[in-house]
């Protein structure tokens, strides 16, 4: 899916390949731990959950290397397919506070979608150097601006799952050769990128090919339409060059032997797994991938149904979970998105309802999406950039281990300075936060441990200017004993004294704008057990 389309789409490694992640992003089902060896339970330090990749299949689960199941919570970040060859929004923010956003809201995977043409081209786009942000991706090219965000996402303890959304820049083709590139042009283009990224172990694999539809047919052996043997000859293809990939396969429209539903959407209908399954060299690396969306998309004649929304469960048993249910493969949702999330609209409906589906059956999926200039769908974030759409992100978090909610923000008065108390704190998040009112505040500053593993943990500190004039020159200091910062971002960070940091912005961001919010943090090895910031201050001058 892509906003303009028609149908009116939508710098540290991983150390043995050892992935630290949040609880809040990756959930361990207890039901399989009982039958693992000793050595294989959950370790758990600092409420964190140690998943080692490569990841694999075992039945309808995804599995890590320990044989413990990962449940992939992500976001779709589109924009690479289209004629910026980079994804969007980075004409507003930089691209590694993106990076730490989605991170920070609790996801763990970014469906990562490019075309064909935007890896072949030397050229990109859409980027506003002038705001003072990525300058690291001036003058790359597209693949080298790809390269820059896998390392960045790792840094952040992100999984990426590549998507070969379309061949051009202009559309998705119903097929996986058409608009002058052939099925070669789209196979080379995937075992370049299954070998570019053979050591990059966050890549855990790639979406072959985005919403087959039209043409696409699924078990009629027929070579020049079926989806399930060009899938075939793709996923084997990449995994004879990189065996750790899990291979993804979306589904088709129509065109499928003996399908019970008359009408699917595209990518959607995967009735036809169950005679006609995807056969790779490893079996243990297949996930099929269903997209589905609600009438804001697009009305389809299940809306109307007298039995609505109870006629859903059914239409999605028969269309792709079945697959789950009878144990034959993993479900990963693709997409699945839409601007409404009341209760009272058919699209909010719907959303609740498929929201509450993925939940119970513990599925997979990347939210489509992430950006707000999705015309039919909407984002996470807002128009601009920059703000979370609140009730959106509110339901999803229900398909998260932990709720949405916004901590108790710093009030900070004009031209003066306010001291957090230090006080004891659990391993997930900085000292106690208390409001602090006045009523000539202005700033607003929430802080938050979104990430601590064993050896070390990242900060991000948000500013928000609650007033109605521009903040300029704000500043924040804190102390912390027994850490030493070895990377940050959107801000700089220096020591003063033994214990004291400075948090000044730079020079791009030291103007906040009424409701605008700046987003700054660090990462830091830990060098004893008092590590943590404490007596955070913030001040700020107009």
């Amino acid at each position: 899916m892509n906003f303009f389309y028609t149908r009116k789409r939508k710098n540290s490694k991983f150390h043995h390949q050892l992935l630290m992640v949040s609880v809040t992003t990756v959930i361990f089902i207890a039901s399989i731990m009982s039958d693992l060896p000793a050595q294989s339970q959950v370790n758990e330090i600092n409420n964190e959950i140690v998943m080692e990749l490569p990841l694999s299949t075992r039945g309808a689960k995804i599995i890590d290397a320990k044989g413990r199941q990962v449940l992939l919570r992500g976001v779709n970040w589109f924009g690479m397919e289209t004629e910026t060859h980079v994804p969007h929004g980075l004409w507003k923010r930089n691209y590694k506070e993106i990076l730490a956003q989605i991170k920070t809201l609790g996801y763990n995977l970014i469906r990562l979608p490019y075309s064909v043409q935007a890896l072949l081209s030397p050229k990109i786009s859409g980027i506003d150097f002038s705001i003072g942000s990525n300058q690291e991706l001036e003058g790359k090219t597209p693949i080298e601006v790809m390269d820059l965000i896998i390392e960045e996402a790792e840094s952040q303890g992100l999984l990426v799952l590549l998507d070969s959304h379309c061949l051009s820049d202009k559309r998705i083709a119903e097929l996986w050769y058409e608009d002058n590139f052939t099925e070669a042009d789209w196979i080379n283009t995937w075992t370049m990128l299954a070998n570019r990224y053979k050591n990059q172990t966050n890549v855990i694999g790639g979406d072959l090919k985005n919403e087959p539809h039209g043409k696409a047919s699924w078990g009629t052996d027929d070579l020049a339409t079926d989806w399930r043997l060009a899938a075939e000859r793709a996923g084997n293809a990449i995994l004879e060059v990189n065996p750790n990939w899990l291979i993804v396969v979306e589904g088709v429209e129509k065109n499928v032997p003996t399908q019970k539903l008359p009408n699917h959407w595209h990518g959607g209908n995967l009735e036809g797994v169950k005679r006609y399954p995807v056969r790779l060299s490893r079996r243990n690396k297949l996930v099929y991938s269903p997209h589905e969306y609600g009438p804001g998309v697009a009305e389809q004649s299940w809306f109307s149904d007298p039995k609505f929304p109870k006629d859903l469960i059914n239409r999605w048993q028969i269309g792709f979970h079945y697959i789950s249910s009878q144990n034959l493969a993993p479900i990963f949702v693709g997409e699945f998105g839409g601007r409404k999330v009341d209760t009272n609209s058919k699209e909010g409906i719907w959303q609740n309802e498929f929201v509450q589906y993925i939940k119970q059956k513990q599925l997979s999926f990347a939210y489509w999406s992430l950006n707000p200039n999705s015309s039919d769908t909407g984002g996470i974030l807002l128009d601009d950039w920059q703000n979370i759409d609140i009730p959106k992100q509110q339901l999803l978090s229900q398909m998260l281990p932990v709720s949405f909610s916004q901590v108790a923000p710093v009030l900070v008065e004009e031209d003066t300075e306010k001291i957090i108390p230090s006080t004891s704190a659990s391993q997930n998040s900085l000292s106690s936060l208390d409001r602090i009112s006045s009523s000539s505040s202005q700033l607003a500053v929430t802080s938050d441990i979104y990430a601590n593993w064993q050896t070390g943990f990242c900060v991000s500190f948000k500013i928000m200017n609650q007033g109605n004039t521009k903040v300029n020159n704000w500043q924040i200091t804190f102390d912390m004993k027994q850490a030493a910062i070895n990377n940050s971002w959107n801000a700089n960070f220096k020591p003063q004294g033994a214990t004291q940091y400075a948090v000044t912005p730079l020079e791009w961001g030291r103007v906040i704008d009424p409701n605008q919010v700046r987003d700054v943090g660090f990462c830091a090895n830990k060098v004893g057990l008092d590590y943590q910031p404490r007596e955070v201050r913030v001040k700020s001058q107009r």
